[in-house]
């Protein structure tokens, strides 16, 4: 993984997830507490000059995620047809796990979650992986949509389409 600095261009949310990723990198090689793991990563691995309101949101990621690690991975699983979680790519797994725990749990929408998570594969995974990230998270929005649809009683648009 790299921990040089990204370019100016790069946002602080963005910076934040990728920061959420290194350290949830880690927590799949370690399996610490997240507290100790978020002390540990910005005690000694993560950059200086990251504001406080940038830190706050990367752990908020971090704690999010592992608090609801089974919900994410359940949900990954629907959509990740003929592959196991534990077989991924570890970099490729988090950044799903990451963008899952937004789509589920924080107000992103789903469209900004996926060109993050897409970004961020970019930087730290290979081209390959960008496409299948991509294939599952648009799954899972896909899902999530229809069923807010549902929810909100909506007709879909395959009954839209038979009515008329």
């Amino acid at each position: 993984m790299s921990f040089e600095k990204s370019g100016k261009s790069s946002g602080t949310r963005r910076k934040a997830r990728e920061c959420a990723l290194q350290m949830l990198f880690a927590a799949d090689l370690v399996h610490n507490e997240s507290a100790i793991l978020t002390d540990s990563f910005w005690n000694e691995l993560g950059e200086t000059d990251i504001d406080e309101k940038t830190r706050d949101f990367s752990n908020n990621l971090v704690h999010g995620t592992l608090e609801n690690l089974a919900t994410i991975d359940d949900r990954i699983r629907t959509r990740a047809e003929h592959w196991r979680i534990e077989r991924m790519a570890i970099v490729d797994r988090n950044v799903l796990r990451l963008a899952v725990y937004e789509f589920l749990f924080e107000d992103t929408p789903h469209t900004v979650v996926i060109n993050e998570g897409l970004e961020i594969a970019r930087r730290f995974s290979t081209f390959e992986a960008t496409q299948f990230i991509n294939g599952i998270l648009d799954a899972i929005k896909l899902d999530l949509e229809k069923a807010a649809k549902s929810a909100s009683g909506e007709p879909d648009e395959k009954s839209q389409a038979s009515s008329t």
